[in-house]
């Protein structure tokens, strides 16, 4: 089949930007298009400038990771585990007087008037969210690019009068990714760099920029014809340059895996020293020297801005829903066990205990009248119908052997639609519970077997604190959900505590504090704990490489030194 290469714009055009409401997913990142839909055939040939830069970054990773190793073998390792080779990062900012310099030259790059702005109304939505309730300040300006050379200019900008840049994508961040340092500075709002530039179906993958969503993208596929799809589904809103950002996944990862996995082939990259790299061809695979895609999947915008990414796409097969009630986690988890093992085709497979189906019951918008009861909601994929029933028939087993009832399989395209529906409402069905709540959105992941642990630990610790909750889990892959609800500053705070004890009890589990939230500002503290005080400075020794003076999204990512005895000499120590 003859490739399909195709310049386009996203299906719905520029799409609204997602309310409020809408905002609770994933977030960050930034990516690029050249002018020419080619762009993505070969790597951009890099200047002399460019090729010193680039080797001065590989020099300085290359220095910091052999000084690592000595001081590992010398004994040059502190107490606390912590390499000599290694330091803090230490944030140097220009003073105001350079920040004003720094927007008016913006203004002059960016004569648009629209393209720059330090509206307050702006600089505020740019700056704070619905979603999230972590400390933080508003930029000091906004500016909107439309290409990698917009971006390069930007970024040369801010690192001559030494001004943050804070990437913004599709906003739909839990951990306060985008929020500015407290000097302010540059708000890169990636929204017009939303277009898909090319579509290679015989290969199946397609080149686009970072601002697109990943809804409008399959959409787009879906009206072209093209029998494919881009498989990571966090919330409505998330655009791809957040998920690369965040290393996302969601409810499609039992099947697909997450960010991490192959779906991001390649990605041009401008560097906080204003130049641009391409991480690798668009071969399906390569074995060529280290996998730099990946260092830039989950850094957060910490490295580097990435301007246009090819994604890998999959087959798109026809699915079916499932739900089946279960006499309490355990037995459901045990369920999923035996199913995902047998090799069946499951596409996803959610859990959602009693609170939540008691809160869809309240929201009233489910098709159904659904028990009270922990539930799991399954969706099949398979090429036949046949295939489709014969993965249904075992699910069914399995579950009932588990003490699994009221099984009840969709009998048609609309009604699997309504009932995946009611697990999508997570965060709408769950605010009914206490009209006019707010709510903390968080994630924890732990070995699949551990989950059930996990839930009735954090059970326990919200019910003995009063706290009204929900909870929801991609229980095939170990990560759950909890909705924390409160009606006042008091409640908030005994719902940010019982966060901490929920991410100690993940990690105490052989878990991490986040499986695809992002760490941001809200779970950096967590770091030391989860992966040892070697690794944190091993990851901090790669950022003052490449972005010496912190301007890359400073505050994000990377812990301050633990102050806690315990946390300082935490480690990461193998199993035997």
């Amino acid at each position: 089949m003859q490739a399909r290469r195709t310049a386009i714009a996203a299906s719905s055009g520029r799409a609204l930007r997602p309310t409020p409401a809408l905002r609770h997913a994933t977030i960050l990142g930034g990516f690029r298009s050249n002018s020419s839909s080619a762009s993505n055939d070969a790597p951009r040939p890099q200047s002399k400038s460019s090729n010193a830069a680039l080797a001065f970054t590989v020099g300085s990773l290359l220095s910091g990771a052999l000084g690592y190793y000595i001081a590992t073998q010398s004994g040059g390792i502190t107490d606390a585990g912590r390499s000599r080779a290694s330091a803090e990062l230490n944030s140097q900012y220009g003073s105001p007087e350079d920040f004003k310099a720094a927007i008016a030259e913006l203004r002059t790059l960016f004569p648009d008037e629209d393209a720059v702005t330090t509206d307050a109304e702006d600089l505020e939505e740019h700056g704070f969210s619905e979603n999230d309730y972590h400390p933080g300040s508003k930029p000091s300006v906004v500016v909107y690019p439309t290409s990698t050379d917009d971006v390069v200019k930007i970024v040369k900008t801010a690192v001559k009068y030494k001004m943050p840049v804070i990437p913004y994508s599709g906003a739909t961040s839990l951990e306060g990714h985008f929020r500015a340092p407290s000097v302010g500075g540059i708000c890169v709002d990636m929204s017009k760099m939303d277009r898909i530039i090319e579509i290679h179906e015989a290969d199946s993958d397609v080149v686009c920029q970072p601002g697109i969503r990943w809804m409008d993208l399959n959409e787009t596929l879906k009206k072209q014809g093209i029998p494919l799809f881009f498989p990571l589904d966090p919330a409505p809103g998330a655009t791809i340059g957040g998920m690369l950002s965040t290393g996302c996944s969601g409810t499609n990862a039992v099947r697909y895996g997450t960010a991490k996995a192959e779906w991001f082939l390649n990605a041009t990259v401008v560097l906080p020293s204003g130049e641009v790299i391409k991480t690798r061809r668009r071969a399906r695979k390569s074995s060529a020297g280290f996998d730099t895609t990946k260092l830039f999947i989950g850094a957060e915008g910490t490295l580097g801005i990435v301007t246009e990414v090819t994604l890998r796409l999959a087959p798109l097969l026809p699915t079916n829903v499932a739900v089946v009630q279960f006499p309490d986690v355990r037995k459901a988890a045990g369920a999923v066990s035996e199913i995902v093992n047998s090799g069946v085709g499951i596409q996803c497979v959610e859990l959602c205990d009693e609170q939540f189906m008691k809160a869809t019951n309240i929201y009233g918008m489910s098709s159904r009248k659904w028990p009270e009861k922990d539930s799991l909601f399954f969706k099949f994929q398979g090429p036949t119908p046949r295939a489709l029933q014969e993965t249904a028939d075992i699910v069914k087993k399995i579950a009932q052997k588990h003490g699994g009832t009221g099984f009840a399989l969709a009998k048609s395209d609309q009604e699997a639609t309504n009932l995946w529906m009611d697990r999508k409402n997570a965060l709408y069905s769950s605010l009914a519970l206490i009209p006019g709540a707010r709510g903390w959105s968080t994630d924890v992941c732990v070995p699949p077997s551990r989950l059930p642990d996990l839930v009735y630990g954090t059970k326990e610790d919200l019910e003995a604190h009063g706290i009204v909750y929900t909870i929801v889990g991609h229980v095939g892959d170990g990560n759950f959900h909890a909705l924390l609800l409160f009606s006042n500053d008091e409640e908030l705070e005994k719902a940010r505590a019982a966060v901490g004890r929920m991410v100690h009890r993940a990690i105490a589990l052989d878990g991490t504090c986040t499986g695809e939230h992002g760490v941001g500002i809200g779970k950096r503290d967590y770091l030391y704990e989860e992966l040892g005080e070697g690794t944190v400075e091993l990851m901090k020794t790669i950022k003052k490489a490449i972005d010496p003076l912190n301007l890359f999204n400073p505050g994000k990512l990377y812990p301050d030194r633990p102050q806690s005895e315990d946390t300082k000499k935490a480690k990461l120590v193998p199993h035997a």
